[in-house]
């Protein structure tokens, strides 16, 4: 068995040679998982596989199992089922945003189309689902529960808060459903399936809940201040699509509750309202608000829900797989791509 490479850090060499093992194992079910007797779909399946990625999910399943029986084989099952979930959701979520571009790679839907797109996603979410059946009814059950969060997630993205609500707190419960949930579930199957401990089962999945609010958050401040060859993406795609972030929802939040916003706040309000479909037009706006507070503060709420995350693990006994965890949460804020 070849060693995957683990992207973020695992303090401790021993455990990470024994991951970077099992994720190489993880890679190799994941790309049979997405193999199809049927020529097209087997190619649209396997495009966003191929693409790579972090694997953040898997990984962190992976790593809570550490906690239990980690060599069980429902722990590579439990891993394969949180990543072919994830990818399903990439492939609808591009369609949705219209993004150009994911994992450096044309998006699915600028290649094939948006009901092919949609219909791969659905397909992977069905193989999801077989693989999730072997690992039994609770398996099942928090898979359509995390499920139910994601489109929960996605349906109040679109429709956006109501009229009595604050747009923050409504885009942090976004965020709790379309990214939290399933990474919360990540943490949870790792550790279930390792035969730990209800409490500690619980433990990892609260982790896993505040860590994925501090990963999106993150994402948002990447969003503008990275390089698209790094990230995959294309800048700003949220901003040309009307597709709400944090800094630009801390940004209305000050214009709203200032009695006298200033001429550049409300300039960069309206540079951001405007048409933003040319690539210079979207490059200005990216530039624009790279530049201001909002983005710093965006940071600063990523590292408070990972410190927050990272207090969920006191209980849990020190050593490595805690130190890996904890190096978990302080990468995902940290990151650049």
């Amino acid at each position: 068995m070849t060693t995957a490479s683990i992207g973020l850090p695992v303090p401790d060499p021993d455990l990470a040679e024994r991951l970077g093992v099992r994720l190489a194992y993880v890679e190799e079910r994941l790309r049979d998982s997405v193999t199809h007797a049927d020529e097209l779909a087997n190619t649209t399946s396997r495009h966003l596989v191929d693409a790579g990625g972090k694997r953040l999910r898997p990984l962190l399943a992976l790593l809570t199992a550490e906690l239990g029986e980690s060599a069980r084989p429902e722990v590579i099952d439990a891993a394969v089922v949180v990543e072919l979930t994830h990818l399903a959701t990439l492939y609808h979520d591009d369609v949705m945003d219209s993004a150009p571009l994911r994992r450096g790679a044309p998006a699915a839907h600028e290649v094939w189309g948006n009901s092919v797109a949609i219909l791969t996603g659905d397909l992977l979410f069905a193989r999801a689902s077989v693989t999730v059946a072997g690992l039994g009814p609770e398996a099942v059950r928090w898979q359509a529960e995390t499920f139910e969060r994601l489109c929960l997630g996605q349906l109040h993205e679109t429709v956006g808060p109501r009229p009595d609500e604050d747009p923050v707190q409504h885009y942090l419960q976004v965020l709790s459903d379309k990214t939290a949930s399933l990474i919360a579930t990540s943490a949870r199957f790792g550790a279930r399936y390792a035969g730990c401990r209800p409490e500690i089962v619980e433990i990892v999945a609260n982790f896993g809940e505040k860590v994925g609010v501090a990963f999106q958050l993150a994402d948002d401040v990447i969003d503008l201040t990275s390089d698209g060859a790094l990230t995959g993406k294309t800048p700003g795609t949220d901003l040309r699509e009307g597709v709400p972030t944090m800094p630009v929802l801390l940004l209305r939040s000050h214009v709203a509750a200032s009695d006298e916003p200033s001429a550049g706040d409300l300039a960069l309000l309206e540079l951001l309202d405007s048409d933003l479909t040319s690539d210079e037009a979207l490059a200005g706006a990216v530039a624009a608000l790279r530049d201001h507070p909002v983005v710093a503060e965006t940071r600063a709420q990523a590292v408070a829900w990972a410190q927050d995350a990272v207090a969920e693990l006191v209980p849990l006994p020190d050593g490595p797989v805690k130190d890996a965890l904890v190096a978990f949460a302080e990468s995902l804020v940290d990151r650049t791509a």
